[in-house]
Order: C-alpha cells, then sequence, then structure tokens
C-alpha cells in the first residue's frame, strides 16, 4: 500500500513539471536560445570572410586578383558596357535609391497603422547601413588598383557597401510586401530581389571598384542583421499570441488585410480571462 501511495504521489507531480517546462519562461528560453542559434549560425561565414580577407589567404587572393583582371580587361574593350554597368550601380541599385525604398515603405506602414513592422523596417535598414559603415572603418581594406580605371569609388572596400545596401533592402522590401502579391506572382518579386543583389555585386566588381570577397562579405554580413531583426520581430509575434510564419508568407501576413494588422489576435486577447489565479 505504501509503494502504491508513494507510486500515485510521483505520477502526481508530472504534470506539474511538464507545465513548469511548458511555460512562458520556458517558451522563452527556446526562443532565446533559436534566435542566438540563428544569428551565429549566419555570422559565422561572415567572421569567416572576415578572417580570410585579413589575413590574406592566398586563393582568395588569387580569386580576387584573376576575377578583377579579367573583369577589367572586359570593360576596357567594351565602353557601352561600362555605361551600363554605371547606370545600374549607381543608379538602380544605388544605396540611395535602395534606402528611398525603404523609407517609402516605412511610410506607407505608419499610413497603415503598422508600427512594429515599420520599426523593423527602418531598424534594419539603419542597423545595416550604420554596421556596414564600422566594419568598413575597422578593416581599412583598400579598394583596386587597376591600371586605366573605368570608375572610382570613395572609401575602404570591405564589406561593399551597394551589396549590403541592397541585401538588407530587397529583404526588407520582400518580406513587408509579399502577403500583398498573388502566391502565384510571388516567384516573381523574389526574382527581381535575386537579381538586384547579384548583380549590383556583379557591376561593383565588374566596374573595378570592389574585390569579389568584398561583395560576398556584403551580402553575409546584410543576411546576418536581417536574420537578427527578423527573429526579434518574430518574438514579439509569438508574445502576442500570433503564428510563425514562413518566409514565403512574408514576415506579417496580417498586412494584406484591411484591419489593424496589430490587433491582439483572438487567443492572445482570450488568454488572460483563461487565467485561473
Amino acid at each position: 500500500m505504501a509503494q502504491r501511495t508513494a507510486r500515485s504521489r510521483r505520477l502526481a507531480t508530472v504534470p506539474a513539471l511538464l507545465a513548469r517546462h511548458s511555460g512562458p519562461d520556458a517558451a522563452f528560453g527556446r526562443r532565446l536560445v533559436l534566435a542566438v542559434t540563428a544569428t551565429a549560425a549566419v555570422a559565422v561565414p561572415f567572421a569567416l570572410a572576415l578572417v580570410l580577407v585579413e589575413s590574406r589567404w592566398p586563393p582568395l587572393y588569387r580569386l580576387d586578383r584573376a576575377t578583377a583582371d579579367r573583369l577589367h580587361r572586359t570593360a576596357l574593350e567594351h565602353p557601352a558596357w561600362v555605361r551600363v554597368l554605371d547606370f545600374f550601380t549607381g543608379v538602380v541599385w544605388d544605396p540611395v535609391t535602395m534606402r528611398l525604398l525603404v523609407a517609402a515603405l516605412v511610410v506607407w506602414l505608419l499610413t497603415r497603422r503598422a508600427w512594429r513592422l515599420a520599426t523593423w523596417a527602418a531598424v534594419t535598414a539603419t542597423s545595416g547601413a550604420l554596421i556596414g559603415f564600422l566594419v568598413k572603418n575597422v578593416v581599412e581594406r583598400a579598394r583596386p588598383h587597376l591600371p586605366e580605371p573605368v570608375a572610382h569609388a570613395p572609401g575602404f572596400s570591405f564589406p561593399s557597401g551597394h551589396a549590403m545596401a541592397a541585401t538588407t533592402s530587397c529583404a526588407v522590401l520582400l518580406l513587408v510586401l509579399l502577403p500583398l502579391v498573388p502566391r502565384a506572382w510571388r516567384p516573381l518579386p523574389w526574382a527581381l530581389a535575386v537579381t538586384a543583389v547579384l548583380g549590383v555585386g556583379y557591376t561593383r566588381v565588374a566596374l573595378g571598384v570592389h574585390w569579389v570577397s568584398d561583395v560576398v562579405g556584403g551580402w553575409l554580413l546584410g543576411i546576418a542583421v536581417v536574420t537578427a531583426t527578423t527573429l526579434a520581430f518574430e518574438a514579439w509575434r509569438a508574445d502576442t499570441g500570433r503564428r510563425r510564419t514562413a518566409v514565403g508568407e512574408g514576415l506579417e501576413p496580417e498586412i494584406s488585410s484591411d484591419a489593424d494588422p496589430e490587433a491582439p489576435s483572438h487567443e492572445a486577447a482570450a488568454a488572460p480571462s483563461d487565467r485561473v489565479t
């Protein structure tokens, strides 16, 4: 009888232990670990690229030099092509153009009363620009020096500001606007974003103002910034009772409706009244 009573007591403690390990604190801990892991995972490639650039790793140096020389010869042989590249890199994909698009998006979000989504977009674009500037001035890598240069650019080289601005800006535009695009048409904005990100990287190397590793570094750092801010936004969604979203859905699918995109979900609104005190 005593053994049966002790066994019953142990079984009775199981629900309490499960509740303790599945409550808000446990959920926060899991989200925190996931956020740190994901941010570290996307930051490691950039850190590796930075180490290889700083140590002047011979294979990377040879790749940078060979690519720059080959594309520079092509540029010298085709002046009209240089003008096309200069138009795209200096007008269409210029960081100022990309950030103005994000600024216009932020204004639109504010008119929709999507305060947190507007804050996320603004913080992502601004922090990306500041982090890129700081890293450039810490690394102080010189730009390529080529005979008969076809283009010039001020400042340091690593990471490419154009590549980073295109990465963060296109990610912001995609993650916000995808819910407004019919599902059948969503491959189109993805294709446009990928074209812009890859295209701006090509123009910077082809014009001789960046090394290949500068462009790759800009892409990787931009991805790391977007990942960190997106995880913070997803944590807010979880805290308000909203479901997790897939990348293909956009960051906040509710933005496509006419209702307040940040109104508390029915589950979150009902949660306080369901508590037992």
